[in-house]
């Protein structure tokens, strides 16, 4: 059987246009729950759960996105870190307060990402499928990031933006190191340099954006864990591929889930760390599509290394 030419033409419009509603309307709002383990734990300690968020971009007009965040409180997760890019909308904090609801009275550790500072903006979506070229969006209007900074403050969370800190967590001891945009290089890894606290049962690094330079630092300084977003797990990814671009120099193979750092890197590898990227639960509201990446929350559960492992393994900085 032959097609004419201008059929076939029509067959791939009707396909496109098939895909670009599938990728705005369905998929854009199929929320997942992804579930990992990360065996970081001293041998025989009691599992922990952490609910990793990242990348709302929340509007106030976002209420199924709203309802489902709400609900993850179900979990009863022991721990909430909050990789930024939470704002999309200078009237969102009260609605993303709101939506997090009960999830604000578990202990939390939050950054920040750049569209936590800057209201976002038009953009050819096709930029999204090209390499990072160094621009950054910082001459639109500002949002509120203080205002959520002091909600999230006021709750109990603990803004990790160039600072490391300890919490007790149902008697695990978690040292954390978090720096504030790696993509706007707002990071200020100085701050935060030097070997991982080794009396703690675990060390956790935190960032928006998983810049090589971030990661590098925080794995060489002994953090058995670093947790980021900012990639949307590639937002619109090829079937039996995955995702094409990070937005930041981080390979596409590693855009969401967990691996590790180095990728090479076997577990226990001294100056190694495991890696976990969310793909996010938004996008920017000038590209509101996601193609084979749905939006996720993911809930790790933190269980002990294996009884040969050392534990801590960092030399230092790098650099």
């Amino acid at each position: 059987m032959h097609f004419s030419a201008s059929r076939a033409v029509g067959l791939a419009a009707a396909a496109g246009v098939a895909g670009l509603a599938y990728a705005s309307v369905v998929e854009l709002r199929w929320f997942a729950l992804r579930r990992a383990e990360v065996p970081v734990l001293p041998p025989g300690h009691r599992p922990l759960t952490v609910l990793h968020l990242s990348d709302l971009h929340l509007t106030p007009h976002q209420l199924r996105k709203q309802d489902w965040l709400r609900d993850l409180a179900r979990l009863e997760p022991d721990l909430v870190v909050d990789t930024g890019d939470n704002l999309a909308h200078q009237d969102s904090v009260p609605f993303l307060v709101n939506a997090l609801g009960d999830l604000l009275g578990v202990p939390g550790v939050f950054v920040f990402g750049s569209n936590d500072y800057f209201a976002p903006t038009t953009r050819n979506p096709v930029r999204y499928l090209l390499p990072d070229d160094g621009r950054r969006v910082t001459h639109t209007p500002p949002l509120p990031w203080r205002d959520l900074r002091d909600e999230l403050e006021r709750h109990g969370w603990t803004d990790l933006t160039n600072r490391r800190a300890t919490l007790t967590i149902r008697g695990t001891r978690i040292a954390f190191a978090g720096v504030d945009d790696p993509h706007l290089e707002y990071d200020d890894l100085a701050a935060v340099a030097g070997p991982a606290d080794q009396d703690a049962d675990v060390r956790l690094g935190v960032a928006h954006a998983p810049y090589l330079r971030v990661l590098d630092q925080m794995a060489a300084d002994g953090y058995d864990a670093i947790l980021a977003g900012h990639t949307h797990g590639g937002q619109l990814c090829l079937p039996g591929k995955g995702a094409l671009v990070t937005n930041c120099d981080l390979d596409p193979a590693r855009a969401k889930g967990l691996h590790r750092h180095p990728a090479d890197a076997p577990p226990g590898t001294p100056g190694s760390a495991w890696l976990h990227v969310s793909a996010g639960l938004g996008t920017s509201p000038y590209a509101p599509v996601r193609f084979c990446c749905r939006p996720e929350a993911t809930l790790l559960t933190l269980t002990p290394r294996p009884a040969e492992s050392t534990g801590f393994s960092g030399a230092g900085g790098v650099g």
